[in-house]
């Protein structure tokens, strides 16, 4: 199976690994871009740079970065963000668009079950509540590895929370509740950069699912870039139908280099 085939492939094991944001920095920060990534996560396993407490866990979280990323290529900002010092507060929400790129499952319930929940101001979530959605999954386009057990489903519907807990969306153990998520200024600018990868149009780019992954509707989207232009921070421009949204930067990468310059 080729690595742009797994895009669609949901994975228990991904999602009850957890999000892994502390072990995924460290990882990065000692990260060799001369290196393949076969000899990296060699030297990961070898070096324990995140302090596992055991060898499972250890060749656990190798696993889970190895499914994830492609840090010679599209991830290759993240981890350069990582190396040269970004903050963890910076750098989460982009770690997060990162590995929803691969992780479907995370991806389609950050944006068609969480979001729509908070849409509609939903209060207290349980992981029992998530269980109905995970049995749509297949219908929409996915591939599930083999079929789960009940307690499989139960561990992936806690697992999808808890992702959604560590990343400042929810707070809460087991019942949770929606945060004010507040998505940093300049993630918001790299992930405006990423996004025009995708489309060129402005109008695309705002209405991109994606925001939804931060609890962010087209018009909290829109408001931030008039913000932004406002401090001449980037260029927006909207003429009847005609919109232009000018960037600092040509790419992601050009841009993650300002960040930590």
């Amino acid at each position: 199976m080729t690595p742009l085939s797994r895009a669609k492939v949901v994975s228990s094991f991904t999602v009850v690994k957890g999000a892994l944001i502390d072990e995924t920095y460290m990882a990065f920060k000692g990260w060799d871009l001369n290196r393949s990534k076969r000899e990296n996560l060699d030297r990961f396993r070898a070096e324990n740079p995140i302090g596992a407490k055991s060898v499972t866990w250890l060749r656990d979280v190798a696993k889970v970065l190895n499914r994830r990323f492609d840090p010679a290529a599209r991830d290759r900002p993240l981890v350069q963000l990582a190396k040269n010092g970004c903050t963890l507060d910076e750098w989460k929400p982009l770690l997060l668009w990162h590995m929803t790129r691969d992780e479907f499952l995370v991806r389609d319930f950050l944006q068609n079950w969480l979001f729509p929940a908070y849409d509609k101001a939903a209060g207290r979530i349980r992981s029992e509540d998530v269980v109905p959605y995970l049995a749509g999954v297949d219908d929409r386009g996915a591939v599930t590895e083999h079929s789960w057990s009940e307690a499989t489903t139960r561990r992936v519907s806690a697992g999808l929370l808890k992702i959604a807990t560590d990343f400042g969306l929810l707070r809460g153990v087991t019942t949770k509740e929606f945060t004010t998520f507040h998505l940093p200024e300049r993630s918001f600018i790299y992930l405006l950069h990423a996004l025009r990868e995708e489309t060129t149009n402005p109008g695309r780019i705002i209405d991109s699912a994606d925001w939804r992954m931060f609890l962010m509707r087209p018009s909290d989207v829109e408001a931030e870039i008039l913000r932004l232009h406002q401090f001449q921070k980037v260029d927006y421009q909207v003429a009847g139908s005609i919109i232009q949204l000018s960037l600092p930067c040509a790419s992601p990468v050009g841009y993650a280099e300002r960040m930590v310059a």
